[in-house]
């Protein structure tokens, strides 16, 4: 005898009342694990990814650990970790004696504030 489409559906649902079942069951096997393997390795929220703030600050380092040669975010594939990015323009680094400026980026404010009051950006070089 051929299967209706309706037949399929409710075998289809029956089957899904008892995978949620099976599941309901097991999930608190899984998170009693969990709370053991917390407790002994000493894993906070942090480590985990769970923490919102953990993304902005450096990752610790059972995370980096964790996540491999590349975290979950990632990383830009020219850059090594720990060093900071060569000075843009053949290494000039521009100053306006108290604070110094890359060329890489955002132009800052007191480069802006020199520039509308007609210096050029040649004024602010390091030398």
């Amino acid at each position: 005898m051929a299967t209706s489409f309706l037949e399929i559906n409710k075998e289809i649902a029956r089957l899904q009342a008892q995978a949620d079942k099976l599941k309901a069951k097991e999930l608190n096997g899984v998170i009693q694990r969990i709370r053991e393997a917390i407790e002994v390795y000493g894993l906070t929220a942090a480590d985990l990814g769970l923490d919102p703030a953990a993304g902005r600050g450096r990752k610790s380092a059972a995370t980096t650990a964790a996540a491999g040669p590349v975290g979950r975010r990632g990383r830009k594939p020219g850059r090594k970790p720990g060093r900071k990015p060569a000075a843009r323009a053949g290494g000039i680094v521009y100053t306006n004696g108290e604070k110094e400026w890359s060329g890489r980026g955002r132009r800052p404010a007191w480069i802006l504030e020199g520039l509308a009051a007609g210096k050029s950006l040649d004024d602010f070089i390091k030398r």
